[in-house]
C-alpha cells in the first residue's frame, strides 16, 4: 500500500546520494519534497509538520554534512524518525496479563472489517497461543451480524457465544463473561457494533460494554483506505475510550499508506496488528522498522523469510534441493515452486517485500501482479502429459497447440511459461555450480543470465 510515496521518497533519496557533498540548502530542499511526499500520502499535518521539524533537527548540523557519505547519514536519520513515528522498534504485542476470562473489546466504524478481524484475532489466539476463545457479537443492529461472527467461529474452529435474540448489547456483553468465567474460557472476544459514522448513541452504547466488563484490550479497527477519515475516526474512539490499541485492515489495498504514519502521533496507541485479505490466517504483527523500511525502499526481507518459513513444506522444499544438487529440476518441480508461492500471498504483496521494491515494481510495469498469471502457468502445466513435463525439449508445436487448447490460454502463452522454466532450470545450475561460497562471493547478479540484472 506505500508504493506511492516509497517511490517518491526514493527519488529524493537517490537524489541525496548522487550529490555527494551537501550543504544546508540541499538538505532543506530534500525535506521540503518529503514534506511533499508525506502530505501527497495523506499524512495528518500535523504529524508531518512534527517528522520534518524532527529530521531537519538532527541532519543540519556538522556530524551530518561533514561526514564521508551526507546523503547515507540523512536517509538513516529519516529512518530513525520514520521508525519512531510508527511507534519504536519491535511489534506491541496484545496485553494478555490478566485473569481469564480476559476480555477484548473490538470497536470501530461499520465497513472497518471488526466483525471479520474477531474472527482473524480467534483464530490467532487458538492456533498460535493454545487459547480457549470465544467469541460474542454484541451487534443488534446491523442484520445477520451475529449470525456472520458464529460463522467466522466455526471456520475458525472455536467457540461461539449462542444467539438469544431480543437481548440488548450489555446483557449480551454480561453472559458472555458469565459464560466465559462458566466454561473456563481463557478469552472472550466482544465484538462491538459499528455506524456509517461516529454519534452519540454509538459511543454511549461502547463505553457502557467497556465499564461493565473491564477489557485488557480496547482495539480499534480502521480501515488503512479511507486516509484521513480513519485517523478522524481514530481520534474520536480515543478521546472517548482511551484505546488501547490498533488494527489497521485492508494494508494490501491500494491505499496512500499516510493512516498508518499518522496513528500512533495521534493517539499514542500502537498499532499492534494488520489485516490484508479476505483468508482468516491473515492477521500480521506490526513491525514499525519492517514498515519503515518498506516505505524507504528498504523492503522487509526478515518478514519476506518468516513468511516463507509459516507456508512453505519444509519436505518438499528439501526434496527439491536434493534434485537440484544432482542436476535435476523439470516442469513438476517448477510448478510445485509455483504453488508455494501462491500459498505465501499475492505476488505484488510478496514484490513489495523486496529491496528496491519501488524500482522492481516500474521495470516489471504491472503494479495489479496477482495470482491469475501463476494460475495460467499452473493450468498449462498441467495440461502437459508426464513425459512432456519431464523432458520438456519434446515440446514443439504441435504439442503446443494442444496444451494452449488444453488450458485455455495461447500457445505464446505456453512458450512464455517454458522461457521462465529454462530460466530457472539455468540459474539452478548455476547455484549449484557457484556452491554456498561462490554465491556470497558474487551476490545475485551471478544467477542472472549475462546481460541482465537483478532491478
Amino acid at each position: 500500500m506505500f508504493e506511492a510515496l516509497s517511490g517518491k521518497l526514493t527519488g529524493v533519496f537517490d537524489q541525496l546520494r548522487r550529490r555527494g557533498a551537501l550543504n544546508e540548502t540541499d538538505v532543506m530542499e530534500a525535506l521540503r519534497e518529503v514534506r511533499l511526499a508525506l502530505l501527497d500520502a495523506d499524512v495528518a499535518i500535523e504529524v508531518v509538520k512534527d517528522f520534518v521539524a524532527k529530521v531537519r533537527d538532527r541532519a543540519i548540523g556538522a556530524e551530518v554534512l561533514d561526514s564521508v557519505s551526507p546523503g547515507q547519514q540523512v536517509v538513516k536519520i529519516v529512518s530513525d524518525v520514520m521508525i519512531e513515528a510508527l511507534g519504536g522498534e519491535g511489534a506491541v504485542p496484545l496485553n494478555l496479563n490478566a485473569a481469564s476470562p480476559i476480555p477484548i473489546l473490538m470497536v470501530g466504524l461499520q465497513g472497518s472489517g471488526k466483525t471479520t478481524t474477531s474472527g482473524k484475532l480467534a483464530l490467532r489466539l487458538f492456533q498460535r497461543q493454545r487459547k480457549k476463545v470465544l467469541l460474542a457479537s454484541l451487534d443488534t443492529q446491523r442484520p445477520a451480524a451475529q449470525l456472520q461472527l458464529q460463522q467466522l467461529a466455526e471456520r475458525a474452529g472455536v467457540a461461539s457465544l449462542p444467539i438469544v435474540p431480543g437481548q440488548t448489547p450489555l446483557e449480551i456483553a454480561a453472559r458472555a463473561m458469565d459464560t466465559g468465567r462458566r466454561e473456563v474460557f481463557d478469552i472472550v472476544i466482544l465484538d462491538t457494533a459499528g455506524r456509517l459514522s461516529i454519534d452519540d448513541a454509538l459511543m454511549d452504547e461502547v463505553k457502557q460494554i467497556r465499564a461493565a466488563t473491564n477489557p485488557a484490550e480496547t482495539l480499534l479497527v480502521v480501515d488503512a483506505m479511507t486516509g484521513q477519515d480513519a485517523v478522524q475516526t481514530a481520534r474520536a474512539f480515543n478521546d472517548a475510550l482511551g484505546i488501547t490499541g490498533i488494527v489497521m485492515t485492508r494494508m494490501d489495498g491500494d491505499a496512500r499508506g499516510g493512516a498508518a504514519l499518522s496513528m500512533r502521533a495521534i493517539t499514542g496507541a500502537p498499532i499492534k496488528l494488520t489485516g490484508s485479505g479476505e483468508k482468516l490466517d491473515a492477521l500480521e504483527d506490526f513491525h514499525p522498522e519492517r514498515v519503515a523500511g518498506r516505505i524507504l525502499g528498504m523492503g522487509d526481507v526478515v518478514g519476506l523469510v518468516e513468511r516463507a518459513a509459516e507456508t512453505i513444506d519444509q519436505q518438499e522444499a528439501e526434496k527439491l534441493a536434493r534434485k537440484i544438487a544432482k542436476g535435476k529440476f523439470d516442469l513438476d518441480d517448477f510448478a510445485s515452486q509455483l504453488r508455494q508461492i501462491t500459498k505465501m500471498g499475492s505476488l505484488s504483496s510478496i514484490v513489495g517485500m523486496l529491496p528496491g521494491a519501488g524500482k522492481l515494481q516500474a521495470q516489471l510495469g504491472d503494479k495489479d501482479i496477482d495470482k491469475k498469471m501463476l494460475g495460467r502457468q499452473a493450468a498449462i502445466i498441467s495440461s502437459m502429459t508426464i513425459k512432456e513435463r519431464r523432458a520438456p525439449d519434446i515440446i514443439k508445436a504441435s504439442r503446443k497447440k494442444r496444451i494452449a487448447a488444453g488450458s485455455g490460454t495461447s500457445v505464446q502463452d505456453v512458450n512464455r511459461v517454458l522461457k521462465q522454466f529454462d530460466d530457472m532450470s539455468a540459474m539452478m545450475k548455476r547455484m549449484n555450480k557457484l556452491g554456498q561460497k561462490g554465491l556470497m562471493r558474487h551476490g545475485l547478479s551471478a544467477l542472472m543470465p549475462q546481460g541482465r540484472r537483478p532491478f
